[in-house]
C-alpha cells in the first residue's frame, strides 16, 4: 500500500508541473484532461502525505527498538502505540480511494423508465418516477433531453427515455436501475383497497464511439409514420426509425425528434449505450454472489425499492433502508439513499479487497 500512496503522490506532484507548462496551457484538451486527473487526486493528498509521513515514523521507531540505545528506546515506546493507531484510521479511508474505478462513472447516462405490472396505475407511478428524476436533475445541476417518449391512454406513461449529461451521473444513478414497486389506494378505488404496481428503472451508461463498434451489416433500419402527439411532421412523413441489432436482437425506436435524420442518431446513441450495459451486465455476473444481491447494477428484474404512500415510506431492499420521506424523495431529494448505496457497496468492495 504504502508504494501505491508514494506512486499518487509523485503523480499529484507531476500533474501539478504539467499543469504550469505553458505549451499544455495552451493545448485545451491536453489541459482539460490533466485538470481532471488533478482536481481527482487533491481532496485525498493531504491524507496521502500525513500517512506516508507517520509511515516513516513508525518505521524510525521500530529500527530504535532493535537497538541498544535504552534511553531512546523508552521514548519511542510510549509513540508506537497511538501512531499505530492513527495509520490504521488513515489506511481505512485510503483504501476506500484505493478502490478499483468503475470506468463508467463520469459517463453521462441514458434512463429509461418502463410502466409494468398494474395497468393505469402503474404508468401514473412511471410517471412519478419520471418526475422524481427530472427533479434529481434540476437539483444536480444536470442537462436532460427526452429522447422518446410514449404516453399510455388513461394517463401516465408507458415508456420515456432520457438523455442526461452532466459530472458523475452514472455514479449517483446506477443502482437506480430494477423494478421499482408502489403501494397506493388508486383514485378509481372505491373500497379504499392498497394496489400494488410497478415500473422498471434501466440505467445505461452513454456509450462513446470507443466503447461500441457496431458494424452496419449488423443493423436492420426500417423507417414509418410516426403515430401519437408530435410536429406537423406526424402521419405525414416517414420520419420514425426502428432499428435491430440482429447478433443481439435488441430493438430500439424513436419518433420524437423533427426528422429521420435526428431519429435515427437518437436511436443509435440508445442502441450503442444497450450494448454497453449488456457487456457491463456481463462482468457483474463474474461478480461474487454477495455482491450482485447486496447492490448488484446488473440485474434489471430485481426488486429493488417500494414507495408506499398510506405510511409515507420508502424501502431498498438491497440494504434493509427504510425511511419515511417518500414525499421529499419523489421531489428528487435522492442523495440520501445514493449515498448509504455508495457506501454499502464500498463495504462489500473492502471485504473483497482484504480476502
Amino acid at each position: 500500500m504504502i508504494n501505491r500512496l508514494k506512486s499518487l503522490l509523485n503523480q499529484f506532484d507531476d500533474l501539478s508541473n504539467k499543469m504550469s507548462d505553458p505549451q499544455i496551457v495552451s493545448d485545451i484538451k491536453q489541459y482539460s484532461s490533466l485538470a481532471k486527473e488533478h482536481k481527482k487526486l487533491s481532496p485525498v493528498i493531504p491524507d496521502i502525505s500525513e500517512y506516508i509521513k507517520k509511515f516513516n515514523h513508525l518505521q524510525e521507531d521500530e529500527e530504535i527498538l532493535k537497538g541498544n540505545n535504552k534511553e531512546l528506546k523508552e521514548l519511542v515506546k510510549d509513540e508506537i502505540g497511538p501512531l499505530k493507531e492513527e495509520l490504521l484510521l488513515l489506511e481505512k479511508k485510503l483504501k476506500i480511494f484505493l478502490l478499483p474505478i468503475d470506468p463508467n462513472d463520469d459517463k453521462n447516462i441514458i434512463l429509461e423508465i418502463r410502466s409494468g405490472t398494474g395497468g393505469t396505475e402503474a404508468a401514473l407511478f412511471a410517471e412519478n418516477l419520471f418526475r422524481m428524476y427530472l427533479r434529481f436533475c434540476e437539483n444536480s445541476q444536470w442537462n436532460h433531453e427526452i429522447i422518446s417518449l410514449n404516453d399510455n391512454e388513461g394517463g401516465g406513461v408507458k415508456e420515456v427515455i432520457l438523455s442526461i449529461k452532466g459530472d458523475s451521473i452514472y455514479a449517483n444513478l446506477k443502482y437506480e436501475s430494477g423494478v421499482h414497486r408502489v403501494q397506493r389506494i388508486p383514485d378509481t378505488e372505491s373500497n379504499g383497497r392498497i394496489h400494488t404496481s410497478a415500473a422498471t428503472v434501466a440505467v445505461l451508461p452513454e456509450a462513446e464511439d470507443a466503447d461500441v463498434k457496431i458494424v452496419e451489416k449488423d443493423l436492420k433500419i426500417d423507417t414509418y409514420r410516426a403515430s401519437g402527439a408530435g410536429g406537423q411532421h406526424v402521419n405525414k412523413t416517414e420520419s420514425a426509425i426502428r432499428i435491430t441489432h440482429l447478433p443481439t436482437g435488441l430493438v430500439v425506436t424513436c419518433q420524437d425528434q423533427s426528422s429521420q435524420h435526428k431519429n435515427k442518431d437518437q436511436a443509435l446513441k440508445v442502441l450503442k449505450s444497450r450494448l454497453l450495459d449488456l457487456e457491463i451486465e456481463k462482468l457483474n455476473n463474474e461478480r461474487s454472489q454477495e455482491r450482485k444481491k447486496m447492490v448488484s447494477t446488473g440485474d434489471r428484474s430485481a426488486k429493488i425499492r417500494t414507495y408506499n404512500y398510506p405510511q409515507g415510506r420508502i424501502t431498498d431492499h438491497r440494504i434493509n433502508l427504510t425511511l419515511y420521506k417518500l414525499e421529499e424523495v419523489l421531489n428528487g431529494n435522492l442523495l440520501e439513499i445514493i449515498n448509504k448505496l455508495k457506501i454499502e457497496d464500498q463495504k462489500i468492495q473492502l471485504s473483497e479487497y482484504s480476502e
